[in-house]
This record gives C-alpha cells, structure tokens and sequence, in this order.
C-alpha cells in the first residue's frame, strides 16, 4: 500500500486552521514538530483528526450540508438538463420558488421537495451552453449532491450512517475524497428520532472513550522515569518525582506505612508509591569507588586451573599443632618457641607427592576465628590434632566447633599414639560425641593415628590430605589481578610495615598497587616461606611483602588495582566509614528482633551458644532450646561448654550470627568488651524455664521485655569480718564503674554465680553512703547469704525500664 505524502501545512488547509495549530495539537500529545513541511505519519494523522473533531462540533448536520449546497447550486441546473432536457424553463424557476418557500416554512420542506421534484424543467439552451463553457473553463475540486434536511425534527437524518462514513474519511491519509451521502428515505418519523438519539448518544461515548485511550496513550509514552536507589527518603523521592512530599505521605499511608518527609523507606516500597503515581519506575544502580576500582567478575571454567589446598592446624594446647607442623616442614621450630607456644603466625608450602600443600600455622583457633570474623574464608582443610593420652579437650570442643561454622572438612590426627596411657578407641568414642564418625566406624571423617615426635602416620596423614584436596577439586584463575587475605601484620623499624598474605586468586607481582583495608601501597619486596626473593606469587601462595602506608589487620581482604590515586580514594573512603559505625555496623542478631527477622525471611535457624556451670546443666539447657524448632525456624545450638563465657565464645557468636546464653555464669570482662564492640547478644539465667521460656516467646514474636538489666560496677573482696547479730561484712576494692546503695548484687566465684540477691548496707569506714566510685574500698554486706570468701567478685547491677 502506497504511502500519501500529507504534510502539516496541507493538513491545516483541509482543516481551515494555521500550521501554528497543527503544531501546537502535535506538540501538546505527541512531540514538537520540526517545521510546518513536516511529513506527518499515519499516528500523527489519527491525533489531529480526532482532536479536530472534539473540537469542532456543529450544532446540526445541517450546517455541514447547507455549505456543500451553495457550491453545488451552480452545477445543479447541467445535472437535471443531462437527466431532463425537455423540461421548460418556468418550472425551474417555481422548483426554485419552492426551495426558498422549504427554508422559510421548516416544517413541510422535505414533503413539498418530494411533491414538487416531478415539476422541474431543463433551462434553456442558450444556458445550457453558458453552462458548460463555465464547466469547461473551471472544474471543482468537489461535487456534493444538494440535499434538504428537515432541522425541526420533522424527520431524522440516519446519525450512524454519516458517523461511519465520517470516520472513513478520516481514516484515510488526505481526508480530501468524501464520498457522496446518499439520500435516507423516511420511514417512520418517531423511528428515526429514537434511532437518531440512541445512535447520537452511541456515538459520543464511542468518542469519548477514544479520546480516553488517546490521552491514555499519549501519558504512557510521556510516562515520567523515576531512579530509585535501595534507599530513598521520601522528600527526595518526592523531588525526582515532581510532586509534592503530602502527595507521597498520602500514597504511603493507603500502603500502611507511616512515615515523614525525612524518614528513610526502602526501594520495593518507594517503588509501589511511584508506580501508584504514575511514574515508570527503573533501579537506580549507583556504582561505588570499589566496584569501579577493583575487578570482581566470575572467572570463566575454561581459565581456572587446579590450586594447592590451604590447611589450617587446630587444636588444644600442648596437643602437638606446631610439632606436627615441625615434621611436616622438616624443621625443628618447635624447640626455639617459648613455652611451646606459636610466637607469629606464619603459612608455608610443602611439597606431597609432587603437588603443593600450604599450612597456615596459628596459634590457637583464636586467629583463625578471628580472620573468618571478617569475612576471610581462607583455609579449605582443618587438621583436628589431639592427643592420645589427654583426650577431648574444651578448647579442641571449640575448634570443631568453629570448623562446623566455616563449613570446612576436618581430618583428626590423633597425636602422642606412643605416649603413656594412649587410647585411640576412646579418642574415637569421644569424637562421634561431637558429629565426627570416623570411616571406619561407618562415618565420612577422616582419622589418623600419629606421633610427630617419632614420624609415625605422617605418611598417612599427608596422602589423605591429597586426597581430600583431589576430591573438593579447588581451582584458582591465575591470568588475573591479585586477591588474597592478610595473615599476619607487623610494623618493622627497618622495613615499615610488613604483612605475609595468602594469594587467594589471581598472580601477584612486584610492582603491584595493593589495597588491604585502609593500607594503600606498592609491592617493594616479596619473600616466599624459604626466605627466597621472588617476583610472583601465584593462587594458595603465602608471602611476606613491604610497601604499604600502614599497617592492616590480620584478616583483611587485599587487591591488587590499576589506579593508585583511586586506591587511596577508597581507602580514605573506609577510613571514614569506620570513624562513623566504629565496629557495630554489622547488625547482629537479639531476641528482640528475631521475631521481625523471621517474618521478613532473613533467618531460617537460631544459632545459639550455651555455657553452663556443670555439663548436666549444659546438656539440658541444649536439648531444651533445641525442641523449640518449627517449620519457619530451627534452633540451633552450634557450641555448648562449662565455665565462664569467654572472649571465643563471644567472637564465634560474632561470625555465626549467634546468641550467647549463660546458665550460672558470668562473662569475663575481655568478652563483655568484646561483645558490646560486636553487638552480640548475651543472655544470663539462674532458671532453666526461664530461658525455654524467653526463648519461645521470642519465635513467636510475644517477647516484650519492660526491664534490661544494666550493670553498675564491680568490687574485689579482700576481706571478710564475723559479725555477731549481723553476718558476714565484707572489706571490697571497686574495680570498675560504681557501687550503689540498694543495688542488686551476684556474687561471682570463678565467673560462676553462687547468689544473686540484694545489697544490705555500703560503707565507707563508719559512714553510711550512698555510692562509691571506681579505686576507692569500701564495706558490703549482701542480703542473707554469708558464705562469701576472699578473692570472690561482687557484681553490681540495676534493672532500667525499657520505654
């Protein structure tokens, strides 16, 4: 089908308007035009027409026909000579007479044109030539039959009839061919009148709901686009919005979400507000200094290559870690530590069998929890070394505990098989205790006998390591920049700073800019374990490197990047963030919130760590807190022990987003400064009901605590006095915060609480006071209880209400 050339000033023509108009219709609905030349499509087309006829309603249709008569009277006469040419002249001029006669009387004008139709004549031929010589000299451009309508409604004209044919005509690219209006013969008057109202009526609303789907049309192409980022307040949402912030509270309060103006609202939620209101809405993706400076993608699986395996030795004191280690390296390091204690923490490379094998020595799983804290999954195996003759220790409980939570395999090497007293079967029952069934016994853990003092089962222990890394098939990319972790960190006084790293992905070469933390720098120097200079270090190889601006902590992430000037950004950047969160911006679980965070999807289990006075109390506590599991949530307890709660229960809290609860006893003070630096949440009871029940309540989101415990001070017992009539009077040294007349009291022996109750009387010498500060003595008497003994703690503690 041929495409009609149909500019804007032809269009304007048609319509009798200025191409001023045409362009303002086009510039209000669709878009500006370029000039009045323009070529206009067929959408364009449909617009004016229909904004033309909204816009130009006649009174009567009439008027349309009327206007076409005057331009056909002069081609009337040549039509009837053609069809009649023996008629006379006078009967023209009474047809003529008649119609003048049908405008003044309305009412009878369409009968009299039927009655009189029969008495129309031919004119003359002298007119006849006239005629046709004004025929010859000047065709118009359009022929219209005249017609009579009868406007006093008389008789109706067939509305829908001439609504189709208009619609037709203005369907078609020029709009200039009308098709001739065929004459509608009246039937029936009181037919035609209802007819020509229900299809009048038709017809407007037939209008009105194109002009609807027009507008609605036109609005979805100018449809506003909105950015919206994770989080938005709602004035800036109202900005970027265009409306008004009361427009944005209102859409938001139909959402049942109340908020102000400078209230913080999510995106899924300013999202459901911007589409309410009309707005297309798009993520607004703000990409950070990081992401531009340090090169994240996945690695394709035809660029990795096999790694060696990182291994981390773990273990109770005195078991044999640095001793195994020792024969593993084939050098004696053990005997030149002092008390048999790691000094550093170092990693070093060995060759099994041809392939490579890093051991990470640390001293204790202190430092490698320490490192999974922030993030740093750097080992792949954990060697499990316990001895034969001593058992399952608590701290070797700790250690499976912390491997469980990274996720890691452990292999147990049962160290000191040659020492007095050795029992391997019993080191094996112990161990199903804890989850890890040896193969043999029908389990998956892997279990080797050794002696690292007689290289017994070294052999052993090395093949199935291999083994193991075979079968976790670790692979690394090393055409790619540098990543690691940072083992350990130190400041030289020759060197500046130093830190051995574990290249983690990637190759690092000297030269290199490296980020690691808020430490920017250059590789100056790079040492491998034997102590060898290099220029490269490729994927699981630990080496010793200097260069940086400062020091960084064990267990940050390190990268090496492009742009120095950028890495300096950024590390200025983190430096800035951790002056504003300090070390509690990572949110940690509570019971308060736990029954928000369920409901909201985040937590599919509760990890919990219980410390206990006794293990029978231990025990209980778990299976109790245990059986409170149900299908939205399961209650996990991941470590359980006796004695005090320590600076490693609180940092495995920490990393396992758990909550630590103490039956009996106390935190020492090195984990309660620990846990209110990592926002970990402890609770303490003297009732086992007390905490089923706490907890219960709080899975199913009831718990409503009015009152928190806050603790005031402690104090040193030094000595005790045997009063008659009285009690026992106790001579105390405040170590810390402050003592306060009718506060409530525990008395701690061993961090473990032997009375809680009230505080009877504070002195000092003779005097009745009301508080004592912190480096001052002064005299307690706790409420009925006596038993109290030199080197006891008093714990001082008031109970706030929670507003």
């Amino acid at each position: 089908m041929s495409m009609i050339k149909y500019r804007i000033h032809e269009v304007a023509k048609d319509f009798n308007v200025t191409s001023k108009d045409i362009s303002e219709i086009l510039t209000k609905y669709i878009a500006p035009p370029k000039n009045h030349m323009q070529v206009l499509e067929n959408n364009e087309l449909d617009v004016i027409f229909e904004y033309m006829t909204q816009h130009n309603q006649v009174e009567s249709l009439a008027e349309v026909f009327n206007t076409n008569a005057k331009d056909s009277d002069k081609t009337e006469p040549k039509a009837n000579s053609e069809n009649k040419p023996n008629q006379k002249k006078p009967a023209e001029n009474k047809n003529n007479a008649g119609h003048s006669n049908d405008k003044r009387n309305g009412d009878k004008s369409v009968e009299r044109s039927n009655n009189k139709s029969s008495e129309r004549t031919a004119p003359t031929h002298a007119e006849q030539a006239k005629t046709e010589k004004k025929n010859t000299t000047h065709q118009p451009r359009r022929v219209a039959e005249k017609r009579i309508v009868d406007t006093h409604g008389g008789a109706s004209v067939n509305i829908e009839k001439y609504n189709e044919k208009f619609e037709d005509m203005a369907g078609e690219s020029g709009g200039n061919n009308f098709k001739h209006v065929h004459k509608e013969k009246i039937t029936s008057r009181s037919k035609q009148r209802q007819n020509a109202q229900s299809s009048s009526a038709k017809r407007r609303q037939e209008e009105k709901d194109k002009m609807n789907r027009l507008q609605l049309e036109i609005a979805r192409k100018q449809q506003l686009k909105v950015e919206i980022p994770d989080e938005i307040s709602v004035g800036d949402l109202a900005v970027r919005m265009k409306k008004t912030a009361s427009e944005v509270i209102k859409q938001l309060i139909k959402l049942g979400v109340f908020a102000s103006v400078s209230d913080v609202i999510d995106y899924d939620t300013a999202a459901l507000v911007a589409m309410e209101l009309g707005c297309k809405v798009e993520k607004e993706v703000i990409v950070t200094v990081e992401e531009k400076l340090i090169d994240d993608h996945e690695d394709k699986e035809e660029d990795l290559v096999p790694r060696a395996p990182v291994v981390v030795v773990m273990g109770h004191v005195d078991h044999g870690k640095t001793s195994l280690l020792d024969c593993i390296r084939n050098a004696n390091v053990a005997s030149g530590e002092a008390g048999g204690i790691t000094q550093h923490i170092g990693a070093y490379t060995v060759q099994i069998g041809g392939k490579p094998i890093t051991f990470l020595d640390t001293p204790g799983h202190e430092a490698f929890t320490s490192m999974r804290a922030r993030g740093a999954m750097v080992t792949d195996i954990a060697i499990l070394v316990v001895a034969a003759d001593d058992g399952i220790m608590p701290q070797t409980v700790e250690s499976i505990n912390h491997a469980k939570a990274a996720g890691i395999p452990v292999v147990v090497a049962i160290n000191k098989i040659d020492a007095v007293g050795a029992n391997i079967e019993r080191i094996k029952q112990q161990l199903t205790e804890y989850e890890l069934v040896p193969e043999e016994w029908g389990g998956d853990t892997i279990v080797c006998p050794i002696s690292a003092k007689k290289r017994i089962g070294i052999e052993d222990l090395l093949e199935n390591l291999a083994v193991l890394a075979e079968v976790q098939e670790l692979k690394a990319n090393p055409d790619r920049a540098a990543k690691g972790t940072v083992i350990e960190a130190r400041l030289d006084k020759g060197r500046g700073p130093i830190m051995t790293v574990l290249v983690q992905n990637g190759t690092l070469h000297m030269g290199d800019i490296i980020i690691a933390g808020t430490a920017v720098g250059r590789v100056r120097t790079m040492i491998n374990d034997k102590g060898q200079r290099i220029t490269d270090a490729g994927p699981s190889t630990p080496v010793e490197i200097s260069g940086l601006s400062e020091v960084p902590k064990a267990g940050d992430t390190f990268n090496a990047v492009d742009d120095e000037r950028m890495a300096r950004e950024l590390a200025e950047e983190r430096r800035a963030q951790i002056a504003n969160s300090g070390n509690n911006s990572n949110k940690k679980v509570s019971l308060e919130d736990l029954f928000s965070q369920i409901q909201a999807g985040e937590m599919k289990s509760l990890n919990i760590i219980v410390k206990a006075d006794v293990q029978g109390s231990a025990e209980a506590v778990k299976s109790s807190l245990e059986k409170l599991s149900n299908e939205e949530v399961r209650v996990k307890v991941i470590h359980s022990g006796v004695g005090a709660i320590n600076e490693s229960d609180v940092m495995l809290a920490a990393t396992s987003d758990a909550i630590v609860v103490g039956f009996n006893v106390r935190p020492d003070n090195a984990a309660r400064d620990v846990a209110n630096r990592s926002n970990v949440d402890m609770r303490m009871y003297r009732v086992i009901y007390d905490c089923i029940n706490e907890v219960e309540a709080a899975l199913k989101g009831m718990l409503a605590p009015k009152y928190r415990e806050a603790l005031i001070g402690h104090a040193e017992v030094r000595e005790t006095y045997k009063v008659s009539k009285v009690g026992t009077v106790c001579g105390c040294y405040c170590v810390d915060g402050k003592i306060q007349r009718g506060c409530s009291v525990r008395v701690l022996r061993d961090n473990v609480v032997i009375h809680e109750g009230e505080l009877a009387s504070l002195r000092r010498f003779k005097d009745d006071v009301k508080e004592v500060a912190s480096g001052y003595e002064c005299g307690m008497q706790v409420e009925k209880f006596n038993d109290i003994k030199i080197g006891d703690v008093i714990e001082c503690f008031v109970m706030e209400q929670i507003n």
